[in-house]
């Protein structure tokens, strides 16, 4: 059995009579017969069945040269042999016989080489110039051409389209290259290969092995090369890593335009070449997108392009401004998003007969269309598409838009996968667009309520030369409570207040507004800053055990805020503050030098229990007041004491005017990308001249009523205010009157010349007057009533020492000269 197994061919020879004529040592070996016992007997002899119809003359003349046979063997075994006839020419071409080779079924060249040559894989072997050698079935139906068409032909010539890779942004390297390299190196590879074959419209993946095939002193004498289809897994495979990417990519910020244009960007270049989103104009606003029944039959559905994305663009640039456009009634976008189903349109019919295949005897698409598509639509050439995918965009029941998926320089066609991975991308989009929508609409809610709570203009008063802004966060965060405000207040002084509110959104700018009136409010009492605060704290503490759940409502989030309040007097220069938890202000001198604050912030309102301190100092003309939150100086870059040494480094700049001087601010020490709200008030201040400021000590003496008065007018008179004389007059006598009956010493009454004219009467008193209607004969009680008619406003703040009751005048506006 040995010998069978290790017999090499056998070749006999049989002549024209069928009879044996020769007989090889290696017939001996695999049948073991020997020539004396074989030679002159019929061939049929050695045949364990009937001989095959032809045989030995035409045996072996179809298209397979050899056929199987079972023959007898000495020992009287069968043995399976594969036979293959060879006729044997004369001089004159007659057949003088045939040679018969002989060798074992199973023997491995035999059993190999059919196995190759039925391998449902692609298999090749070409010399090292690329030249082809052998090529099996499988491989000649991917290469479209027999084996007789390419052998001796070099691979570059046969297979010009795999010297070119079809997906350049991927880096692919051209299959032809790969063949070269391992010819050159002698070094194996493997790799995934894409192309599209001849005859289809579709794009395969191949997943490759090429290898040296060398000989026994170990040269490369051929390159070997096997691959079989696996597209519709690679292709599987490259949809997931697109969701993935998608995943990552759609629905980072909460901008409509922003998502729209990562949808538009994502799919660009591995899977559209050109990408639109078209969003109603209300989704833009953040309102509520229209239905398409509110559209005519007849009648263009209205949309705007928001973003646009080619394969020839540049990816890393901003989302652009949106333009108008119009999809016709009938037109595909205008059905999709009337029906809600997507439409695939292709330019031309993939595949030869009308196919839907990959290629020439490979697998078909293994996806299956929904109804109605794809639509072949040949217009589409004459736009230089191959193909479109158009998708409603649709979130919660509610149509955003359109999206349209295109193929441009790519031939391959789209496939139902490919339908089934765009609505996919579009889904995924949409409910992050609609999220964006919700979230601009209550973003534009909450930024109407806290701009409408902020000063809209501030207010006219000579004290303070004053610039503002406010800055809302970056649109990936909620707006937040920040505020300022600037408070007239008697005797020409003003108040500069800034604070904060814990917290974002409605409820923080709901919060700000009901501090910044109660702040209002205590300043029109002429508070001290530490008292200002002592009430707002309990105020705040009241708001928190408002939001406590009751029954099915729920606490809208945290309470708390900070408030820096300031009274800078322009008669004394003095500024006067206290701080609940707020940073104090920056003051910088005229000489450019900071000057300390003699004071500690206390604790945020909301505490309660806790006392608050005031500090007081005098500034020179012309000092330059810094108040704002911390979302000015604060950032992933710096703490709050690197902020405020750049502050002071920028507000040492020379700039024509305090607006400049804002803007200068803003655009050094805030981010690009804000994360809170930032507040700014600055304040340079101003002197009362001396010369518009007159006071007098009177004594507690009825009878130094008319010398008041009369110190009145001739100060009236000497600011040639002789107009204001007589009401100036009247109520001088009825404040110091009153504060000589009711008041306790000392009496002061003071004059201000400002934008206004302002009288002052203090006393050390801590009563208050209160304004009330006397009857028909009471003979007292109308003297605050005169004074309250005669003049634009009138009040009582109380002092350390007393209180001081005051009134103002308006004065004409001065006329040009």
């Amino acid at each position: 059995m040995a010998g069978k197994q290790d017999a090499p061919t056998a070749v006999a020879v049989v002549g024209p009579d069928g009879l044996l004529s020769g007989w090889s040592e290696g017939a001996r070996l695999l049948l073991g017969w020997t020539a004396q016992e074989t030679v002159g007997r019929p061939v049929t002899d050695l045949l364990a069945d009937p001989p095959p119809p032809g045989f030995p003359e035409g045996y072996g003349a179809g298209p397979d040269p050899t056929g199987f046979i079972p023959l007898r063997h000495r020992d009287g075994s069968t043995l399976d042999a594969v036979v293959a006839a060879h006729p044997l020419f004369g001089p004159d071409s007659r057949v003088l016989g045939h040679a018969l080779t002989i060798q074992r079924w199973g023997r491995r060249p035999v059993i190999a080489d059919r196995a190759f040559e039925q391998s449902p894989f692609a298999l090749g072997v070409y010399d090292p110039h690329l030249r082809f050698l052998w090529i099996n079935a499988s491989s000649a139906r991917v290469i479209a051409h027999t084996e007789e068409q390419v052998l001796g032909k070099a691979y570059r010539e046969v297979l010009p389209e795999f010297d070119r890779t079809l997906f350049p942004e991927r880096d692919d390297k051209p299959y032809t290259d790969a063949l070269a390299q391992v010819a050159r190196t002698g070094e194996p590879m493997r790799l995934i290969t894409v192309f599209q074959p001849r005859g289809s419209n579709y794009a395969n993946a191949w997943a490759t092995s090429i290898w040296p095939v060398r000989d026994a002193e170990g040269r490369v004498r051929a390159i070997a090369n096997w691959g079989f289809d696996m597209s519709a897994e690679y292709w599987a495979r490259q949809r997931l890593l697109l969701l993935n990417k998608a995943s990552g990519g759609i629905g980072r910020t909460l901008d409509v335009i922003g998502t729209a244009q990562e949808l538009a960007d994502t799919p660009v270049p591995g899977f559209a070449d050109l990408v639109t989103v078209d969003l109603f104009d209300e989704v833009l606003r953040g309102e509520e997108p229209p239905s398409v029944s509110a559209f005519g039959p007849g009648e263009t559905i209205a949309l705007s392009r928001a973003a646009q994305h080619s394969a020839n663009e540049d990816t890393g640039r901003a989302p652009g401004p949106t333009t108008s456009v119009g999809h016709p009634p009938g037109s595909v976008a205008a059905r999709c998003m009337a029906t809600g189903r997507s439409t695939v349109q292709l330019a031309a019919e993939p595949g030869e007969g009308g196919e839907w295949a990959f290629g020439p005897g490979l697998a078909a698409d293994p996806a299956h269309w929904p109804p109605d598509n794809p639509v072949i639509d040949e217009s589409l050439a004459a736009d230089g598409l191959t193909g479109r995918i158009t998708v409603p965009l649709r979130a919660r029941g509610a149509l955003l838009g359109v999206v349209a998926f295109s193929r441009l320089d790519r031939p391959e066609a789209f496939t139902a996968d490919d339908l089934i991975l765009a609505e996919e991308l579009t889904a995924k989009a949409a409910v992050a667009i609609d999220n964006a929508r919700r979230y601009s609409r209550e973003r534009t809610t909450a930024l109407t309520l806290q701009r409408s709570l902020l000063p809209q203009g501030l207010p006219s008063q000579e004290a303070v030369e004053v610039a503002s802004r406010y800055l809302p966060a970056g649109t990936g965060a909620e707006v937040g409570g920040d505020w300022f405000d600037v408070i007239p207040l008697s005797g020409a002084r003003v108040a500069l207040v800034v604070g904060d509110v814990v917290g974002h959104g409605l409820h923080a700018s709901a919060s700000m507004g009901r501090l910044r009136t109660a702040v209002r409010t205590l300043a029109d009492v002429d508070l001290p800053p530490d008292e200002l605060l002592t009430h707002l704290d309990d105020l705040v503490l009241h708001l928190a055990s408002d939001l406590q759940a009751t029954g099915d409502f729920q606490p809208t989030g945290e309470s708390g805020a900070t408030c820096l309040y300031t009274v800078y007097d322009p008669v004394s220069r003095r500024l006067t503050l206290a701080s609940a938890g707020h940073p104090l202000p920056l003051i910088i001198s005229p000489d450019g030098t900071r000057s300390p604050v003699p004071a500690h912030p206390g604790p945020p309102l909301g505490i309660g229990g806790l006392p608050f301190e005031a500090a007081e100092l005098e500034l020179p003309e012309g000092s330059l007041l810094t108040l704002y939150t911390d979302g000015l100086l604060e950032s992933r870059e710096r703490d709050i004491d690197e902020g405020i040494a750049a502050l002071h480094t920028v507000l040492n700049r020379s700039t024509t005017s305090l607006e400049a001087l804002c803007d200068t601010v803003i655009d050094a020490m805030l981010p690009e990308r804000r994360t809170d709200d930032a507040a700014l008030l600055l304040a340079r201040t101003r002197a009362l001249d001396p010369r518009h400021v007159a006071d007098w000590e009177v004594e507690p003496d009825t009878a130094q009523v008319p010398r008041a008065r009369k110190f009145a007018v001739d100060q009236v008179d000497a600011w040639g205010l002789e107009e204001a004389a007589f009401v100036t007059e009247l109520v001088v006598s009825e404040l110091v009157t009153n504060a000589i009956r009711y008041g306790e010493p000392p009496i002061r009454l003071r004059l201000i010349r400002d934008t206004s004219l302002i009288c002052e009467v203090s006393d050390a008193s801590n009563t208050a007057p209160h304004l009330r209607r006397a009857r028909a004969f009471d003979e007292g009680g109308r003297g605050l009533l005169l004074v309250a008619q005669l003049t634009q406003g009138w009040g009582t703040r109380h002092t350390t020492n007393g209180k001081t009751i005051w009134c103002a005048q308006s004065l004409p506006e001065p006329e040009p000269h």
